[in-house]
């Protein structure tokens, strides 16, 4: 089976898609067969990736989750061999209000997931909304784990509480075996006091499941989405790059 992650922040702004775009890419670079599952309306990891600039999508997420479509028929390939990516649209805006009446609600992308080829994937990642909605709350009943990027600036922490009673939930609720992954410190700048301080105070509130790795501030990282890429194909010599390879490491050998 597949391992499942779910890249999960309320607050936007804190580099999930960037993560679930580039940490894809490179487990795929090192050999591993990666889907990534686009869950949040305003599709970042889907332009990100190069993929709908056109306006033409064979299928999205909308229709899986709300017309039972098979994921297997919206997959499309990207520039990286052995990245596939499951891509979302504007129409998941609608989503949150279609799937209140539905039966089973919060278990439709487990659903999902469970008739994908046996095999097919080593490792699904999925990039969540801001928000703990039922778009999230069906990653978290999907997941094996939890990565929670964190930005290194003021008010990091704030609402990193109402996350975990969130996942608290859904393990009494819908999934006991979801684990926190990890942790990812993003945006750091080595130059700002700030940046010191939120990084000690994640790491002393979550302890080892912290990566060891930072991801810096970039600019590279920041325009590679624009180019449709991922920063190892666009800048692949710049910090931002370099940061996200060692976290892909640290992934391969916490497995």
């Amino acid at each position: 089976m597949a391992r499942v992650a779910a890249i999960v922040n309320q607050k936007g702004g804190v580099g999930k898609s960037t993560t679930a775009i580039n940490l894809g890419a490179y487990l795929a670079q090192r050999g591993e067969r990666v889907l990534l599952i686009d869950m949040d309306p305003q599709a970042n990891a889907t332009s990100g990736l190069g993929i709908g600039s056109n306006g033409e999508l064979a299928g999205c997420m909308y229709d899986v989750l709300l017309d039972g479509r098979p994921l297997e028929e919206i997959i499309v390939s990207t520039a990286v061999e052995r990245l596939h990516i499951a891509p979302a649209s504007i129409q998941l805006v609608g989503a949150e209000v279609e799937l209140v009446s539905s039966l089973a609600r919060e278990l439709k992308l487990r659903r999902a997931l469970e008739k994908l080829p046996e095999g097919r994937y080593e490792r699904i990642l999925v990039d969540c909304p801001p928000s703990l909605d039922l778009l999230t709350l069906n990653a978290l009943a999907a997941a094996d784990e939890v990565l929670i990027p964190v930005q290194c600036e003021y008010y990091a922490l704030e609402g990193l509480t109402q996350l975990m009673r969130s996942i608290r939930m859904v393990r009494e609720e819908l999934n006991p075996g979801l684990e926190i992954g990890g942790v990812l410190l993003t945006m750091f700048d080595a130059r700002t006091n700030l940046s010191r301080q939120v990084a000690e105070e994640v790491r002393s509130f979550f302890g080892g499941r912290v990566f060891k790795t930072v991801i810096p501030r970039s600019v590279r990282l920041s325009e590679a989405p624009s180019h449709g890429m991922p920063v190892s194909l666009y800048a692949p010599s710049s910090s931002g790059a370099e940061a996200y390879a060692a976290v892909a490491g640290e992934v391969l050998g916490g497995d």
